[in-house]
């Protein structure tokens, strides 16, 4: 039987991974060793362990890392507390394989461990670029490290090939993000306002979602703060807003976010963690997704909302016509909001297509990891495109 780890830091990263985890966990043909650390074990990022734990996965390792500090030190220190904790984790556990997803700092680290202990890697949305992040970096590391590759879209394939990886260990399945939006039962408008205690029943509302610009000299703090002046002008909105993610100058973020709840009392929620469910439950209910969280470009075009993009943070993923992408000061915000809020808008909305996919992602990969072969699978040779 493979021992299969499965590694998660993030709230997001772990509703991507839920059905890939879930399908381990039930195999007769695989033991899912559950690694579980940075922000799910903080008070501070809404401790999201608790969900995990509520959803019956039984936790092998607790990777405690993450220090509270937003600072390029402080980030650098946690990467390093990470790679300290994988390698005691690998030692215990000695899995055959480990999944990761995404291209964040944690996962980097992770993976050092992993490569290092010679054990071969699984990654899953691979090839994509964001090029305001450090995470474009992060990601393509990762690729190098990693055995086995499953991206979202043909052209993330084919980037992954160029950075010399097989073709034979490169799959394009889908995001598998799409998977709990076919799969799940939602919550209902009236379900949903009674499980966050805010009411969405009658009125609309937007969801924004804000997080720092690792490359940009201060996080694009000045971007947030020319979004909260734009939404000031709609009057008639409610605001659900969820925490930023625990990057460099993050924390620079929560007292506008929470400056701005106060000043609009009765008309803001701002939520640490909503959790896969209620998260796409709000997504569904909402008149308009705004911010540079990369779920506005991949899960939000399947419910056919707007999704309006601000400055650089996702600048290079590929985006479909549901969003429209602005600059981060607040004409152009509102100009944006103005276009997505358009009778003409929504109807292009209503007939347009997710460019990742319509779901199934996640059986595929889970499949493929299941019947793969693992013997000699880290040495790699680099493949020359001729």
């Amino acid at each position: 039987m493979k021992k299969i780890a499965v590694f998660t830091g993030t709230r997001a990263e772990y509703g991507l991974l839920y059905w890939v985890i879930k399908g381990l966990a039930e195999s007769k043909e695989a033991e899912l060793q559950l690694y579980v650390g940075g922000m799910h074990l903080s008070p501070e990022f809404g401790k999201t362990v608790q969900q995990i734990e509520n959803d019956g996965f039984p936790i092998a390792e607790r990777l405690e890392f993450l220090l509270s500090s937003d600072t390029a030190v402080g980030i650098t220190k946690s990467m390093g507390l990470a790679l300290i904790s994988a390698a005691d984790s690998f030692e215990r556990t000695k899995p055959d394989l480990l999944v990761v997803l995404g291209d964040r700092f944690e996962s980097m680290a992770i993976c050092q461990a992993a490569m290092v202990a010679q054990i071969p890697i699984a990654h899953i949305h691979g090839g994509e670029t964001t090029e305001g992040l450090i995470d474009e970096a992060v990601r393509h590391s990762i690729t190098k490290m990693s055995h086995l590759h499953f991206t979202a879209t043909e052209e993330y394939r084919h980037r992954v090939i160029q950075l010399g990886e097989q073709p034979s260990n490169v799959f394009n399945f889908g995001a598998p993000g799409i998977d709990s939006i076919k799969t799940l039962n939602l919550l209902s408008r009236e379900e949903l306002s009674i499980s966050i205690d805010f009411d969405v029943i009658n009125n609309p509302y937007m969801v924004v979602t804000y997080h720092p610009v690792t490359l940009s000299s201060d996080g694009a703090v000045e971007d947030l703060k020319q979004l909260l002046i734009a939404l000031r002008e709609y009057p008639d909105y409610k605001f659900l807003i969820t925490y930023p993610n625990a990057d460099t100058h993050g924390r620079a973020l929560i007292p506008l976010l929470e400056e701005f709840e106060r000043e609009l009392q009765g008309r803001v929620l701002l939520i640490q963690s909503l959790g896969q469910l209620r998260y796409l439950s709000a997504l569904k209910h909402c008149d308009l997704v705004i911010g540079n969280s990369s779920s506005g470009l991949i899960e939000v075009p399947t419910f056919k909302v707007p999704t309006i993009n601000i400055g650089n943070r996702q600048k290079g993923r590929l985006t479909g016509d549901t969003v429209i992408n602005c600059d981060g000061d607040k004409d152009s915000i509102q100009g944006a909001i103005a276009e997505a809020l358009s009778v003409s808008f929504r109807e292009k909305c209503l007939r347009s297509k997710n460019p990742y996919g319509e779901g199934d992602s996640s059986r595929k990969i889970l499949n493929t990891i299941l019947t793969a072969n693992l013997d000699g699978l880290v040495f790699k040779s680099f493949f020359d495109i001729k």
